[in-house]
């Protein structure tokens, strides 16, 4: 399985934002306001993914105090990593579609609210993003110090 790469995941969120963004041109009035949970949700999730990647990343390096790590955890929580980046990285466009194009309206109280949630939502989706691939990261097996250099050309 390869990393996760940023530019396919910022191109993924620029891909959702315009057609969210072009969406929301014929379809706004008809919808529900966008759900303030949202928020405290992908934060959640962003925080226990990070954590969870602090806490393999010791497991894998034999800290003192902590067990070592099943081989199959670690390849289920690398999984779970580029799915919460790639979702993030949908949701994010998404909520940074419904903030651009609520933006243009903020004279008006309902999209002014939507506004304010979907930039949040937005933020949050950014921090789920980075903890995914924080987790990913974490869940590199380390280099061995006292293996010889790979000298093949």
């Amino acid at each position: 399985m390869t990393p996760s790469r940023p530019g396919v995941l910022a191109g993924l969120t620029v891909v959702f934002a315009i057609l969210t963004w072009a969406v929301l041109q014929r379809v706004y009035q008809f919808i529900p306001a966008v759900p303030w949970t949202a928020i405290p949700t992908v934060l959640l999730l962003a925080l226990g993914e990070a954590h969870t990647g602090w806490m393999t990343r010791a497991r894998i390096r034999r800290k003192p105090g902590t067990k070592p790590v099943e081989p199959l955890a670690v390849a289920r929580l690398v999984a779970l990593a580029k799915a919460s980046a790639y979702g993030g990285a949908v949701f994010a466009g998404v909520f940074a579609g419904f903030a651009f194009y609520a933006a243009g309206l903020l004279d008006q109280d309902t999209p002014r609210r939507d506004f304010f949630i979907a930039g949040g939502s937005f933020l949050g989706c950014v921090a789920l993003v980075c903890a995914a691939l924080y987790l990913e990261h974490c869940c590199r097996v380390p280099e061995d110090p006292d293996a010889a250099p790979d000298r093949r050309g």
